[in-house]
């Protein structure tokens, strides 16, 4: 007899995903929101039956999610414990809720280096499209750890480059942190959520990173991508699997978004990535994870042996035209990995003001 795991492939992530839930009282909150979206084993589990549960699966059986409600005593800690030593757990998602306050459980859960701790009420949706993106990445960054040892250049940032990068970030947030907080109350009053869009893009040498950007969409918008591929200014009529992703006229977007997309206000918090070193002032865009992956090719990998950057060749080029192909895209990102200098960076910051100015149609 063949044995097979009981897994489920959601709608939603595309993915094997199967979740365990040790809990009561916030249970149904949570399932009525994953539901549909992951396979969900439904064995009535507390903290002190997980570890039974654990022990009885087999490798096909195991969950790929588990998610753990924190106790008043704080058995939760010493159950991700054990866990966290299992070789054969390594690779388990879990994340942990929290029904109370606790002073400290914040950073016992960041020392325990779990995925994600949240503490009610929260929106249960973030919850699923964090658990969503965690299942895609779990299988995504592998392959991207594999393609960045692959990689037979080093890029090493030149010193010019990085000391320019961290006193112009430095001196640009500084004089720019009153409009910062202007921007954030406008966002904020048109809808609710994070005034900041933290998404995972894929730089220099394949690196992931936090990025950073003034949200400009409304909550929620990320899954609603493949519904709106016929739109996208990059699709390939013959394979129509693009590399990159713009869509036009992009119904997600709100009525600040839309402004602070046509002038490029929305891509002023990655001077915190240039500051941070994620990014250079000058270099080709990180891409998402997604995108990143389609362009593994030995043709395509040399833009990834140069600087990320916050403006580059393509931005000033074509800025927003329906003409822009991706090939042409691609194309300027390998010459200036290849190419980049001093005077080329700066030829490219003077010419990225008058860039903004163009009225962006993507």
């Amino acid at each position: 007899m063949i044995l097979t795991p009981d897994i489920h492939i959601s709608p939603r992530t595309g993915v094997y995903a199967k979740i365990v839930y040790a809990g009561s009282e916030l249970r149904d909150f949570v399932f009525a929101e994953l539901s549909g979206r992951f396979d969900i084993d439904l064995s009535d589990l507390t903290i002190h039956t997980l570890e039974q549960y654990i022990n009885e699966q087999s490798l096909l059986t195991l969950p790929d999610i588990i998610i753990i409600e924190a106790d008043n005593k704080a058995y939760w800690i010493q159950m991700v414990r054990q866990i966290k030593q299992n070789p054969l757990l390594q690779g388990m998602i879990i994340v942990v809720i929290s029904a109370f306050s606790h002073k400290n459980w914040k950073a016992e859960a960041m020392a325990l280096k779990i995925h994600d701790f949240y503490i009610y009420p929260f929106p249960v949706e973030d919850l699923r499209e964090r658990l969503e993106f965690l299942v895609k990445f779990k299988l995504i960054k592998p392959r991207l750890t594999e393609l960045s040892a692959q990689v037979d250049v080093t890029y090493k940032m030149p010193f010019y480059k990085r000391a320019f990068d961290i006193i112009l970030s430095g001196i640009s947030l500084l004089i720019l942190s009153p409009f910062f907080l202007i921007i954030a109350a406008l966002i904020r009053m048109e809808s609710k959520g994070s005034v900041i869009y933290k998404s995972k893009r894929v730089g220099t040498g394949y690196h992931v990173f936090n990025f950073y950007k003034f949200r400009s969409m409304r909550i929620g918008a990320d899954k609603e991508i493949s519904d709106l591929s016929s739109l996208n200014q990059y699709t390939d009529t013959e394979t129509e699997k693009p590399a990159f992703i713009k869509i036009k006229d992009d119904p997600r977007i709100t009525k600040i978004g839309k402004f602070i997309r046509n002038t490029s206000i929305d891509e002023l918090p990655q001077l915190f990535n240039v500051l941070k070193g994620d990014m250079s002032m000058v270099g080709n865009r990180p891409l998402p994870l997604y995108e990143a992956e389609m362009l593994t090719s030995n043709e395509w990998t040399t833009r990834f042996l140069g600087p990320a950057g916050l403006t580059g060749l393509w931005q000033i080029s074509k800025r927003g035209k329906d003409d822009m192909s991706e090939r042409e895209r691609k194309k300027l990102d390998n010459f200036y990995a290849s190419n980049y200098s001093f005077w080329l960076d700066m030829k490219i910051i003077l010419r990225t003001f008058p860039a903004l100015l163009q009225k962006e149609r993507v």
